[in-house]
């Protein structure tokens, strides 16, 4: 059963016929959602434009008191179509496309344009004029956006007709209005060429700016191209970048100290895929659970088998998962279910599950150089408006009282953005927020610049000083993780220093464990090994020097044990070393492990006879008791297999 509506029956479209506010066409009620999506896009200012009028050879911009009364210019085609007439009300119903697809403008687009002068149009007479009635009215005479974009021709019609008002109306010519409006805008802005830039912002704007979110979040870059310190890895020429561009990105590990940019790469990638449909989901391994991951994966398995569509899983801090929450993902990155990106600041050798490691591409992205963070900081100091002062100047430029709105009035010292930088120690992240701190703080406090070399500053500027920014940071930034892989790197680095007799490099490495936070009696414990592996029977004292720093260390702790074991650092530094001990040592193991078949037996002349039953089996006959002879004693003290072996001069037995 089909239920007819009024555009079955043209009688009935007759008593249900509406009028579109906007173009002023009658149509049937049944349409007028419809037509009014399709002519609101049209005509965006909320401009009449009839089904017909009288052509005319040139527009003129409609005054404010004519623009909701005076139908608007009509379509190149309706002007062409001659003498088409409004049909009568009374007449017969309209086709579907009369009211269904009203006439398109000329020069009209879906999508709306900023109103700008079209560049390589012909220059127009007065076009540094703006009419009187639009500059009192402002916005009360709004034009649309179509009306903005007249057509080439159209505009050589303007120009030939009259170079001047004919009318004398004082209304200029629709293309005028566009010239004019650019021109005000470069002067406004005082941009070359036209081209506007932003005023600096006053010192409460850079407030509100940088309150909310941190600014390292705020600053993340959304391209490749803004992605700086990380060129061996996602540089012109890599791999990893020609198959990002590529749209073809495999499983990747991101492995890097914090700040190097892990997150902000996943994030690029992320912008990457979505411009191409790929599903970017995002977990931190922090507070997820499994069920999340099984979650996003059957939602991936159901988008690839309906949709065609790919997912790429990003898992932040991924070596929190343990071994068990890892191989959830095994049998998905197999068969290509989900594309796993995980970033993780911990050696993935040691806290990736083999299987998945095998599975994914390892990406190591470095600690960021001094000129890659103050790039970084750069970027942010010009996008909140803020003015870098050069120390080396002789005169300070800024000393005037100009109160211009185009003047900044937050400040930052050159000297303090590379400290800033230098203090990061390759963290973007914690100079990025160092910097946010540092600019707060100095706002919250609205000092003014002072006396700065005899010059009096205005007291609604800002600076920020070196001063502010280690006010800020309290110290330097030092990346060092107790339970992490630089723990290992820097005793390492130590060990071989002492090992090297570079006092120097060992009292740096000592120190910069210490002050990372290190336990020192792990240390400790590492130079009481040291003094026997590496001093040896050279100096036999190193080992007494390392066992009483390790007790003078348990005895009064931190700050004060850290002279004591710079002490026996530079004791086992400067000592002469022998490895003779160590080495032989090291024989015998491999002697024991490398033994085919069972170990000889111990020879009954070295083996204790504490009962008869042990004496009556030969246990200790034959064996010569050395102290009772004045000579040496010729006895073999090896078993059988390996007389004649000097673990102090071969390797093997």
């Amino acid at each position: 059963m089909e239920v007819s509506g009024p555009e079955d029956d043209p009688f009935l479209a007759q008593l249900h016929r509406v009028q579109c506010p906007v173009c002023q066409q009658t149509m049937p009620a049944a349409h007028i959602n419809s037509h009014l999506d399709r002519c609101l896009l049209l005509h965006p200012a909320g401009q009449a434009e009839p089904a017909a009028g009288p052509p005319r050879a040139k527009r003129r911009r409609p005054s404010e008191s004519s623009a909701l009364k005076q139908p608007a210019t009509p379509t190149a085609a309706e002007s062409s179509e001659g003498e088409a007439e409004e049909p009568d009300d009374g007449g017969e119903t309209e086709s579907r496309e009369s009211y269904d697809a009203p006439p398109t403008p000329s020069g009209a687009r879906l999508i709306p344009d900023f109103p700008v002068a079209r560049p390589g149009s012909p220059a127009r007479k007065g076009a540094g004029k703006r009419p009187a009635a639009a500059a009192a009215a402002g916005s009360a005479s709004p034009r649309s956006w179509d009306e903005a974009e007249a057509p080439e021709e159209e505009e050589a019609v303007g120009d030939a007709d009259g170079d001047a008002d004919a009318d004398g109306d004082g209304e200029d010519d629709a293309g005028r209005w566009d010239a004019d409006a650019a021109a005000a805008a470069a002067a406004a802005f005082g941009a070359p060429g036209g081209r506007p830039h932003a005023r600096a912002p006053a010192a409460e704007e850079v407030r509100q700016m940088l309150e909310g979110k941190p600014l390292a979040d705020k600053m993340r870059p959304d391209s490749l191209q803004d992605y700086v310190g990380q060129g061996r890895a996602v540089g012109p020429e890599t791999l990893l970048r020609s198959l990002l561009e590529a749209n073809e990105l495999p499983s990747l590990i991101l492995w890097g100290p914090p700040g190097c940019g892990k997150t902000t790469l996943a994030h690029i990638i992320a912008n990457h895929s979505k411009k191409h449909s790929i599903r970017f989901v995002t977990l931190s391994a922090t507070n997820a659970k499994t069920t999340d991951v099984r979650d996003v994966i059957k939602q991936a398995q159901n988008e690839k088998s309906f949709f065609k569509r790919k997912t790429i899983l990003f898992i932040d801090e991924i070596h929190r998962f343990n071994k068990s929450q890892q191989d959830t993902f095994l049998p998905h990155v197999e068969c290509g279910t989900i594309t796993l990106i995980g970033a993780t600041t911990e050696n993935p050798s040691f806290q990736v599950n083999a299987a998945l490691l095998s599975r994914c591409r390892v990406i190591v992205l470095e600690k960021l150089p001094v000129e890659a963070v103050v790039a970084v900081l750069m970027r942010a100091i010009n996008t909140l408006g803020i003015h870098v002062l050069d120390s080396s100047r002789p005169a300070d430029p800024l000393s005037h009282g100009s109160n211009s709105s185009s003047e900044p009035s937050v400040f930052i010292e050159d000297r303090a953005v590379d400290t800033l930088a230098h203090l990061s120690d390759g963290d973007a992240r914690t100079g990025l927020n160092g910097l946010q701190l540092a600019v707060l703080a100095r706002l919250s406090a609205r000092k003014a610049f002072g006396k700065k070399s005899g010059q009096t500053y205005s007291p609604s500027r800002v600076l920020v000083t070196e001063g502010d920014v280690k006010e800020g940071l309290q110290r330097s930034h030092i990346l060092y993780d107790r339970a992490g892989d630089e723990h290992y790197n820097c005793i390492s680095a130590l060990h071989k220093s002492m090992r090297g007799s570079d006092q120097s490099a060992s009292l740096y490495w000592l120190g910069r464990m210490l002050e990372g936070g290190e336990d020192p009696l792990y240390v400790a414990r590492r130079l009481v090994r040291f003094a026997s592996e590496d001093v040896g029977l050279a100096d036999p004292s190193a080992l007494t020097q390392a066992v009483a720093a390790y007790q003078g260390c348990h005895f009064i702790g931190m700050p004060e044990c850290e002279v004591l074991l710079a002490q026996c650092v530079v004791y086992l530094a400067r000592a002469p070393k022998s490895i003779e001990v160590f080495s032989a040592y090291n024989n015998v193991k491999a002697c024991l492990r490398g033994h085919p078949g069972p170990l000889p037996p111990v020879p009954l002349h070295l083996r204790n006879a504490p009962t008869r039953l042990m004496k009556d089996l030969g246990y200790g006959q034959g064996y010569k008791y050395n102290p009772a002879y004045s000579e040496p004693v010729d006895q073999e003290y090896l078993p059988e297999q390996l007389r004649g072996v000097d673990f102090f001069k071969q390797r093997r037995c």
